[in-house]
Order: C-alpha cells, then structure tokens, then sequence
C-alpha cells in the first residue's frame, strides 16, 4: 500500500532532565504518530550531533533551530513521499542533511521525522510497530530481550565518587520477559533498603537512569551492595552481573582513574580481570576509552569467548565504526542507540552489520530519556535478546518495560513469542 505524508510538524518538549527536546508529528490522510528524541549525558564524540540553540532560553540547551528545521526543511522534503517506505524517508533525510554528523539539520531534527515516519507506517499498516521494525530488518522472530537493568549509578549520571557509570543486572535465567523484570524489581526493592539501612535514607535519591547513588568509590563496594540482594531473594543462579564503565569519563593524558588510583590501559584490564573471576561479570560495556583500540582488542581477545564486550562510545551505532572494530576484533557486542546515528534506517544497519559478523546487539536508552517506548518496540522487531532501559523506577524507564509487557501479551496471544537466550 501506498501512503503519503501529508504534514510534519514539530515542538519543542520537556525530557526526563527537564532539558528540551524535539517531538515529531508525521501526518497521513488517516491520521498521525508522534515520536521523541532522548539525549544523552556520557556522549561519544563521534555521535552524530545534537543541534541546541546555545543561547539564553533553557541556559542554552533549547533545541528551536532544530525544530525550526523539521517545520521548514524537512517537511517540505518529506510532504508527498510515501510513509511505508522508510528507506525512502530516510534517504530523503540525509541528502537533505548531506553533512556525515547530520550537523546541519540537527540528529535530533532528523530523528524526529524518522521515528514518527516509522511509526506511521505501522499504524497505516494496521500492525504493531515492532512488526514492522521487523519487516524493515528481514526479522520475523519476536524475541523479548532480557533486560539489562541499573541499580546503582555513578560516574556522569550521579553524585557519588564511583566512576564506573552503570552497575547492572541481567535475569538471563528468567523464563519470560514478565519474569525477568519481576526479578529486576524485587532486587531493586531490596536493594533500597540495604541502602537505607547502610547508609541512610539520603543515600537512595536516585540518578538520571534511576539507580541509586549511595556515596560510594570503591568499585566492588556497589557490586557486593547488588549481589547481597540477590541473594537474599534467591536469584543467584539467575541473574548475571553487567557493567558500563563508560571509561572515556576517567581517561585523560592516556590512563585511567579509578578509585583516585591512576592505571595504565593494561592495569585497568587486571582490574576488570578480577571483577570477572571473582563475580563472573557478564557483560563489559565501554571497559575503554573511545579510541583506545589496543586495550578494547587487548581485553576482547582475553575474555571475548567468556564475557559479552559491548561497544558504545567505542562504536556509537555507526556502520563505519562497527566495521573497523570488526576488523579491529575490539568488541563482540554492539549497544544500539538509535539517536546516536540519526534515523531508523541507519540503526538498522547497524545492527545487521553487528549480527551479520556474530555480535550480540543490546538496545539501549538514553539517561535523559522521554515517555516514548520506541525502542521496546526496536528491540523486539530486531528480535535482539537485549535492551538497557535503566532502573524499574521513574517513568520514562518503565515505559519501556511497560511496553515490553504489553508486547509479550500480545505475542502469545499470537503463539509467537520468543524469550531471550
């Protein structure tokens, strides 16, 4: 079928920092979808740019250039093109932008029009949007991914002395999304109050992605703190630790701080080294700095058969740099996020390219985040296995899981689901 876009619109909205952001209406004769765009705070320098104003209104982070772009330029491009056909928007998107960083137009500007272009291709469609991702990906197998869940915050996202930015869970022994994110809810309930008992009532304020941010520095401290809980539940042997360094937040003059002790990059892997026997870490994200390629092909080569080694900063959803981590052998897992590479298109290229060379790909938000559940939806059509939406707390997180628990209801009611494995 052929549907055509009659009408884009954008407006400047609130994210989950109370930063402004860009939401998109992409019209059709039968109607219209909305979608948001999250930003980031630990970004990589080689993301595709996020256009803010710099100016006095909202201390500089309004985006009205950006939504000035989509209302002027980039509805005049898509009005008339037909909303089924995404590469033909997207396409559409990037010879306007014509820039390699979407600098121009804005990723965000550009973004904006794709997600909603997306999802008014499902809703014209009459399907669900994961279905059509699905389409869009030549996927027809729905899994539901285990999600990879923060309970403890540091670095960029919190106040504390922890550099390592994201201490995670993952309940890859659960027999069902539903199961999964039960279990995550009961550690971090648990967790709350080991906490408080600790450390005070203060101490479970939480951080951007909803986990906690107790004043801690040491790196086993929060690790210890996590698996206290699970055990007490009884989740040992379901649940698998996971962690996101976010390394490129403690390097400068080549080494890394951690913990006020100054590591070369071969130091820093021992330290990782031993979090891996003695806790068996299942997942590594960004052990390194972005462009430290030596060590990230270093550690993969040690652990890569054993552990799941995830490229964000390092890669930034980017076809380019994915092929040369390939070539690299830097990482076996690439983070998915979409805003980091500017349309749907694009991400979805990445993560064929990922899956096509035998990495796992982890869906993943961002820490300022919006109510849009798109990348439930991403996760599921891609049939992935994996998504990182942050703490089961503050909406913009539980949306996701929210989404994730309607769309396994629906596959089964389908006989069609498909857990992570």
């Amino acid at each position: 079928m052929v549907e055509k876009i009659s009408r884009v619109f954008a407006r400047q909205v609130l994210d989950s920092r109370g930063n402004p952001t860009v939401e998109c209406e992409v019209h059709t004769s039968s109607g219209f979808s909305r979608a948001m765009v999250p930003s980031g705070a630990s970004t990589g320098v080689h993301e595709a740019l996020e256009l803010r104003d710099n100016d006095h209104c909202f201390l500089g982070k309004s985006v009205t250039m950006a939504v000035t772009n989509v209302n002027t330029a980039i509805a005049k491009a898509l009005v008339g093109l037909d909303v089924t056909d995404q590469r033909v928007v997207d396409n559409a998107l990037l010879a306007l932008d014509g820039t390699p960083n979407k600098s121009r137009l804005g990723a965000n500007a550009i973004l904006s029009a794709s997600m909603a272009a997306c999802r008014e291709s499902a809703r014209v469609q009459g399907i669900p949007l994961h279905e059509f991702i699905g389409f869009l990906a030549a996927n027809d197998r729905f899994v539901l991914p285990c999600p990879a869940s923060n309970l403890i915050n540091g670095g960029a996202h919190a106040g504390n002395e922890l550099d390592i930015q994201e201490f995670m869970v993952m309940p890859l022994g659960a027999k069902s999304f539903a199961e999964g994110i039960q279990i995550v809810a009961e550690i971090y309930q648990t967790l709350k109050k080991k906490i408080v008992a600790k450390y005070g009532k203060q101490a479970v304020n939480v951080g951007d992605e909803g986990g906690f941010a107790p004043p801690l520095k040491e790196v086993r401290e929060p690790i210890e703190l996590i698996l206290s809980a699970v055990q007490e539940l009884g989740y040992s042997d379901v649940v698998r630790l996971a962690l996101d360094s976010a390394a490129s937040g403690f390097y400068a003059d080549e080494a890394y701080t951690l913990a006020g002790k100054r590591l070369s990059g071969p130091e820093l892997m021992e330290v990782y080294f031993d979090l891996k026997k003695t806790y068996d870490v299942y997942s590594f994200e960004d052990p390194f700095a972005e462009d430290d390629w030596l060590n990230w092909s270093d550690f993969t080569a040690e652990v890569g058969n054993v552990a799941q080694v995830v490229g964000d900063d390092l890669l930034v959803s980017n076809p380019v740099r994915i092929r040369k981590a390939l070539m690299e052998e830097a990482c076996n897992a690439l983070l998915l996020k979409v805003n980091q590479i500017g349309t749907v298109s694009e991400a979805l290229e990445a993560a064929s390219l990922a899956r096509k060379n035998g990495w796992k790909v982890m869906v993943s938000h961002r820490s300022g985040e919006t109510e849009d559940s798109f990348i439930a939806d991403l996760a599921v059509g891609l049939g992935c296995g994996q998504i990182k939406s942050g703490a089961p707390c503050r909406s913009e997180r539980t949306a996701k899981y929210n989404q994730l628990l309607r769309i396994e209801e629906g596959l089964e009611a389908r006989g069609q689901t498909n857990y992570f494995k």
